[in-house]
């Protein structure tokens, strides 16, 4: 029997359909299906339509991408083209890193 694998959470915060909001959503969508492949749930939230769910995660500017889950609360902000400064900014590099295992 294989372990269980951990499912992320994640919020992107994006401001209309603007090219930073399309370019984030875009990257983001790339990156979760090379890497994540069905271990993850992802909710786009437009803050010009839900203004109050901004204001209740404490988003200050977009795109904002947060993994809610697991611990801790991580937050990134700007357009994810780095995608190396993504998964290390939301703590899932290191993590994809020590689940592999290294040949020396």
């Amino acid at each position: 029997m294989s372990p269980l694998k951990k499912t992320y959470v994640l919020k992107l915060y994006v401001a209309g359909n603007t090219s930073h909001s399309i370019k984030a959503l875009r990257t983001l969508k790339n990156i979760l299906e090379q890497d994540f492949q069905g271990v993850y749930a992802l909710k786009v939230i437009d803050v010009l339509k839900s203004p109050q769910l901004a204001e209740e995660d404490k988003i200050l500017a977009t795109p904002t991408l947060a993994k809610v889950l697991p611990p801790p609360v991580r937050k990134i902000i700007g357009d994810l083209s780095d995608r190396e400064k993504v998964l290390i900014g939301l703590d899932l590099l290191y993590e994809e890193l020590s689940e592999g295992e290294l040949d020396i």
